[in-house]
């Protein structure tokens, strides 16, 4: 049976590093959306100061309401496991499977600052003493995206709203109420947080689990096993 998408990017990223597993869903007869948040990708232009979480959870959920979705599966990707747990928060009744993809599963009072590695919160603490609006992106490499494509990822990442790494996210837990849920973690990226939230999960009975032996950017270097993984979690 065919399935709705909506495809969270993380941080630095826009809707244009889903295009590969996009292009696969649709050839396959499912409806798939891929907002780019506030700020990032061909919204670059946007950027401002003030832009927040609620910003990019208001950028997914009015996609959901303006073009009348209803049983989504909803993937997040990275910081995007913020953004999906704030839109569950408000549409978990229209959610029919919610996905984190090596993502933060964040709780009630915290921030991506609180959940990051070092290298992140120095980047965003230097931002912060420089005056700028945004965290300047990680390159490729260090995500372990393969190298063919480390200087597209490059090319198109673009610093993310200051804002969004600070600002502490209001949750009653209503992404773990969704019925279908599933944690992927990219097995070559190393990050001991992705790790923690991989290990709870996999001690749950109530969530599916998996491994992909790539780096971060499961999107890009997996593009054929990241479908079959969703599909599965819409089934």
């Amino acid at each position: 049976m065919p399935y709705t998408f909506v495809l969270v990017h993380g941080a630095w990223h826009g809707g244009w590093c889903w295009r590969r597993v996009a292009d696969r869903l649709r050839g396959g007869g499912h409806t798939v959306f891929t907002p780019t948040l506030t700020g990032l990708g061909e919204r670059a232009h946007l950027l401002r100061a003030g832009i927040d979480l609620k910003t990019h959870i208001a950028d997914v959920v009015n996609v959901i309401k303006w073009e009348g979705l209803d049983d989504v599966v909803l993937c997040g990707h990275s910081y995007g496991g913020f953004i999906i747990s704030g839109v569950a928060e408000q549409m978990a009744a229209v959610l029919r499977s919610i996905v984190f993809l090596d993502a933060f599963v964040p709780r009630d009072g915290e921030s991506v600052l609180d959940l990051t590695g070092p290298a992140v919160r120095e980047a965003a603490a230097a931002a912060q003493q420089r005056g700028e609006l945004g965290v300047p992106p990680r390159p490729a490499e260090a995500f372990g995206v393969n190298p063919a494509d480390r200087a597209w990822v490059d090319r198109l990442c673009v610093p993310q709203p200051i804002g969004t790494f600070a600002d502490k996210i209001a949750l009653t837990g209503a992404a773990g109420r969704v019925a279908r849920k599933t944690y992927v973690r990219a097995g070559s990226y190393a990050n001991p947080g992705f790790d923690r939230a991989f290990a709870s999960v996999q001690a749950d009975p109530a969530w599916r689990s998996y491994s992909v032996a790539c780096g971060h950017d499961v999107m890009v270097d997996a593009p054929d096993r990241l479908c079959e993984i969703l599909l599965e979690a819409a089934a």
